[in-house]
């Protein structure tokens, strides 16, 4: 006699990790024929992410990784809320809207009392920074047309150290992106070459507040200054926009007096990162531009909601309405004091890494006293050892810190960067100080994995091709044995 068939939920009940759900291999690349329990779909998946690394140690990202447990429940409240539905979530709209205003007055905007700020929130700031090239390329094409000019030939100046995002803008629209290259000791945008490189059909300069490198800020009150007199004498019209994805949050905290935003005349438009330093989950970001008239019109589309008109320009159509909720939150939660204190907070704890790194005498730091709360740092001899080879070691203590090497013409500087967030504690900082000594002692006592690449370089090139070798040429051995190593792993 046949035995009668468990159903799923009696095989179930006698251990999640004994059921076949558990046991037998998942579909990786189509849809499993038959459903699961739901608990045991949740344990599955849960296995898998325990592989991933700890967003608490990942000291590569600038994204915020904790937020307050109140916070947590209004995200989990709003989640199922789609942003775009305004007509049904007026009062999102309403949160969204004050949001823009507060950041708008943060950053100086001539904006009245009661008057409305000119801005949106973002899914981050590449779309913010889509939109605001988008806002400078049309007003540049309507300036042109209207002098009877082409307008096919666009182009906008940065320096060779911003975020991909631009190059993404510049070949996504059709902009030429004319890079200011950068120099040993000095990795910003320098404003009088930047001006130097602007002509008739630059639509803007694009300064940075923050730069994801070494964390300093770009001098964007000499480029006004510079920009402003050349406009003088050419009749042109060229503006700044400024990238405050990292910045945006710390500046007008720590350094109040420093002149980067709308008091500057030619700055036209802001954009600021909410899932950075201003302390809310990946997937928010911002953009305000000065005043109306720097937003063209033809970019706006209107939506009429409860008799009311809301104007709105962005990239995509639906999202969620957490992050926009998230962050009102945190305005409303902390206040000035409570984000002055924290990026405070986050100052000292850099400092404090900093002075560690310091005392080991093997490091030269890279980043600056004033700027993003983070510390960049090169070897003082690479002759034998590498900053990826520390990189890598850090791992097996659960630490995520990214080892890269500088843009052009600065290829040869090779360093460490750590991001100090808020949830980057003191006792954190000592703790990596400890292990990042542990580290220098275990490699000192290893066999030069240099001398081994450059003998490899040897046998396939010759002597000419190992006299060339330059941590460039290491970087990207170190990137293709992570490469390889990843693809093993998935």
């Amino acid at each position: 006699m046949a035995l009668a068939r468990n159903s799923d939920s009696e095989e179930h009940l006698h251990s999640t990790f004994a059921s076949r759900y558990v046991r037998a291999v998942i579909p990786r690349f189509k849809m499993p024929d038959n459903s699961m329990p739901k608990d045991a779909a949740y344990q599955v998946i849960s296995d898998e992410l325990m592989l991933d690394g700890n967003p608490r140690l990942n000291l590569a990202s600038f994204v915020t990784t904790w937020m307050e447990p109140e916070c947590d429940k209004l995200i989990m409240e709003s989640v199922n809320k789609n942003y775009v539905d305004m007509d049904e979530y007026p009062v999102t709209t309403e949160l969204q809207n004050r949001c823009v205003n507060m950041i708008a007055n943060l950053f100086h905007a001539p904006v009245g009392e009661d008057e409305a700020a000119i801005g949106c929130g973002t899914v981050g700031s590449s779309e913010a920074i889509m939109l605001a090239g988008l806002a400078f390329k049309r007003k540049w094409q309507q300036r042109r047309r209207a002098q009877g000019l082409p307008t096919d030939n666009p182009n906008i100046v940065t320096g060779a150290n911003v975020q991909v995002c631009w190059e993404k803008f510049a070949r996504y629209f059709e902009v030429e992106l004319k890079e200011v290259k950068l120099s040993e000791g000095y990795y910003v945008m320098d404003p009088a070459k930047a001006v130097e490189m602007v002509d008739e059909n630059t639509i803007c300069v694009a300064a940075i507040l923050g730069s994801t490198l070494t964390g300093e800020f770009e001098d964007v009150k000499t480029l006004n200054d510079l920009l402003a007199e050349k406009n003088a004498e050419t009749g042109w019209d060229v503006a700044i926009h400024v990238d405050a994805a990292s910045g945006g949050f710390i500046a007008p905290f720590l350094y109040p007096d420093l002149e980067w935003d709308f008091r500057l005349p030619w700055v036209k438009s802001i954009n600021v990162s909410g899932h950075k330093y201003g302390l809310v989950y990946a997937g928010v970001g911002w953009i305000v531009w000065r005043t109306k008239d720097d937003l063209p019109e033809d970019l706006v589309f209107h939506i009429n909601y409860l008799g009311a008109d809301q104007p709105t320009f962005t990239l995509n159509f639906s999202k969620g309405s957490s992050q926009i909720i998230a962050q009102y939150y945190q305005f409303i939660r902390l206040g000035f004091e409570g984000y002055k204190n924290i990026m405070e907070n986050c100052m000292d704890n850099a400092r404090r890494l900093r002075e560690g790194i310091e005392m080991t005498g093997k490091f030269n730091i890279v980043s600056k006293d004033i700027g993003v709360p983070l510390v960049a740092f090169s070897l003082k001899d690479s002759s034998k050892h590498t900053v990826f080879e520390i990189a890598e070691s850090l791992r097996k203590f659960g630490w995520i810190i990214p080892a890269y090497t500088m843009p052009a013409d600065a290829q040869h500087i090779a360093v460490l960067r750590v991001v100090i967030r808020e949830d980057f504690s003191r006792g954190l900082a000592d703790r990596l100080i400890t292990h990042i000594l542990q580290v220098l002692k275990e490699i000192e006592g290893l066999p030069s994995r240099i001398a081994h690449i450059a003998a490899a370089a040897k046998v396939s090139g010759g002597e000419e091709k190992t006299a060339k070798m330059s941590l460039e040429d290491i970087a990207k051995y170190w990137k293709r044995l992570v490469e390889n190593k990843r693809n093993i792993v998935c």
